[in-house]
């Protein structure tokens, strides 16, 4: 396993990086670990709607700007950590005029005027380190925010194609349904006329009519799905709910899937997925703040400058006679707030200590996550195609029966259970299709591809 911890920043003696998989246990059926840029990896599909749809939603979803927004905030306050490194300079300017009081004056002069400008400059050399461990606190504050936006890119990419595949495969099964309808449709009518020429019994006809019915009542739910879908995906976009509707609502396959996916070695999934990477620098701000509290145990020199011109009189307030300066280096130790300082240490350490077992437990989930979707990608298309063969044996199944009862061997609830069997096989297979590439979607979700798109 590939640790990232920054420099300098030590977890422990005591601390060990949970075991990950082997590469033999992630070379399966339509995988390899053969390493692959997957920072596009819908392309792979070769759908251009879905690349279209994916590329505009990373440039106008909310999630996104927001992320966008938090990385500026984040780089922001660390600036402000690194101008600590430098003196801080302050420009001050001032007129005065004042009375004295007769009985408490020093001189004849009860009422005078005064000017003044100057400049006071302080600057505390960093001896103990405190000012680096700040600095690095804040870059790696930084850095975490930062994978959190790579985080929402991933999230994103990974929602509207699951949306996507979601429109794409309940249309698929929509036409399915249809077309169970239209041939059931056809059948009905045959058995009715039948049955008025006294060549079968009302049984067969009321139980075609309760076929016809079952499948007709599939369709509101699944266009349901396919509407909720599409707003889903209007959503992603920032965009109101129906504004893609034209767009979609014309059928289109499944994204068709590659056949192999190269899903790299475990050990590369820790540098790939934004939450590890994340958690990574979480702890390692951690571990800086315990360098700043500690680094309040000891004295802190500061550097005072002050100088300027000062005089009772405007007019020569500039001149060589009104200078004044003073310079020198000046000491603080929080001797007496020891017990305070060496309390926050060890609340800081306590909060390191939960930023390491995050950080694990962040690790272990992506590595369950991962090997979930192997498993689940792999044995999904194991079960598509026992489904493809389940559907060719039905329709073989369907025209057997069909010949039977036109010979008048078998009765008609023979067919019916036939076509029932073949629409649910087709159905099932349909289904099946869109949770390939759905499982799909989701390997490329848990390997942590999709986050070095450029913006």
């Amino acid at each position: 396993m590939i640790v990232l911890l920054a420099a300098g920043c030590a977890v422990g003696p005591d601390y060990r990086p949970p075991k990950t998989a082997t590469p033999a246990q992630w070379a399966t059926a339509g995988v390899n670990t053969n390493t692959a840029d997957i920072a596009r990896w819908w392309q792979s599909f070769n759908d251009p709607v879905l690349d279209s749809l994916i590329s505009r939603a990373v440039q106008t979803n909310h999630d996104v700007r927001i992320a966008i927004a938090r990385v500026r905030e984040a780089k922001a306050l660390r600036s402000g950590a690194l101008a600590d490194f430098l003196p801080t300079i302050a420009a001050a300017g001032s007129y005065k005029k004042q009375r004295q009081s007769e009985n408490a004056a020093t001189s004849s002069r009860l009422e005078y005027e005064s000017y003044q400008a100057g400049l006071d400059a302080t600057w505390e050399i960093d001896i103990f380190g405190g000012q680096r461990r700040t600095l690095e606190a804040a870059t790696a504050a930084y850095q975490s925010i930062l994978e959190s936006e790579h985080a929402v890119l991933v999230a994103l990419a990974a929602e509207v194609a699951r949306n996507y595949v979601q429109v794409r495969g309940t249309q698929r099964r929509l036409e399915i349904a249809r077309h169970s309808i239209a041939t059931q449709h056809e059948a009905l009518a045959i058995m009715e006329q039948r049955f008025q020429n006294g060549l079968t019994s009302e049984l067969d006809v009321a139980q075609a009519r309760a076929l016809l019915a079952a499948t007709e009542a599939q369709l509101p739910a699944l266009e349901t799905a396919r509407e909720l879908a599409m707003h889903r995906i209007d959503v992603l976009l920032a965009r109101p709910p129906g504004a893609l509707r034209e767009e979609l609502q014309t059928p289109a396959p499944l994204p068709v899937t590659p056949p192999t996916v190269p899903v790299g070695l475990p050990s590369e999934l820790l540098r790939r997925r934004p939450d590890v990477r994340q958690s990574e620098r979480d702890l390692a701000s951690a571990t800086a703040q315990v360098g700043m509290q500690t680094a309040e145990l000891w004295p802190k020199l500061v550097l005072i400058g002050t100088g300027g011109f000062s005089s009772l009189s405007g007019g020569d307030l500039f001149t060589a006679g009104s200078r004044y300066w003073s310079a020198g280096p000046k000491v603080t130790w929080r001797l007496l707030e020891w017990p305070q300082v060496r309390a926050k240490i060890r609340a800081q350490t306590a909060q390191q200590e939960q930023a390491l077992a995050r950080y694990e437990k962040t690790v272990l989930g992506a590595f369950e996550e991962a090997e979930n979707a192997l498993v689940a990608y792999t044995q999904e298309q194991e079960r598509h195609r026992k489904l493809a063969d389940s559907v060719a044996a039905s329709r073989r199944a369907l025209a057997i029966a069909t010949d039977l009862y036109a010979q008048g061997l078998i009765e008609y609830l023979n067919v019916l259970d036939a076509r029932r069997a073949l629409d649910q096989a087709e159905d099932q297979l349909a289904q099946s299709e869109q949770t390939v590439v759905s499982n799909l979607v989701f390997l490329y979700k848990a390997l942590g591809g999709g986050w070095e798109i450029k913006q």
